[in-house]
């Protein structure tokens, strides 16, 4: 699919538009993502920061839809374990970025072929903000497994 279009479905959607996720760049390749998310009355916690569940979701389900697209049909992605450390409070916007390497994935395919079954890669993604403090850091564990032997 088109990035373009795929920013626009994906900013159409409504448990992100509804929080005030939007997604303001995808490279053609499908190997970077940037996502940002202004402090809006909507979506503080009663504390007047970002709300925490709204963070978490900021990263999901970016790294799995990137690697379906570069992995391919052959590969099942599944987004598996989400932990969230909270580091300081969210103001104003804040944005994550997501990037993979054809290196890295070079590596994941071998690693599949070595192991013969799936792997759960682990991924690290620091939230930050407009001065580039990181005030999250979302670890993310993954499940892909080549279907096609």
């Amino acid at each position: 699919m088109n990035t373009k279009i795929m920013k626009l479905l994906f900013n159409l959607y409504p448990p992100y538009w509804g929080t005030g996720i939007s997604v303001s760049f995808i490279s053609d390749d499908y190997q970077s993502i940037q996502v940002k998310m202004p402090l809006r009355f909507y979506n503080r916690n009663l504390v007047g920061s970002h709300f925490g569940g709204n963070l978490m979701s900021m990263t999901d389900p970016f790294l799995m839809v990137m690697l379906m697209k570069n992995l391919g049909r052959k590969y099942i992605v599944w987004d598996v374990e989400t932990h969230i450390n909270f580091i300081s409070p969210g103001k104003g916007t804040v944005y994550a970025d997501f990037r993979l390497t054809e290196s890295w994935l070079e590596s994941i395919k071998n690693q599949i072929s070595n192991k013969g079954e799936s792997i759960r890669p682990k991924f690290e993604i620091p939230i930050y903000n407009s001065q580039g403090k990181t005030i999250a850091s979302v670890k993310k564990t993954l499940y892909i497994k080549n279907t096609k032997g």
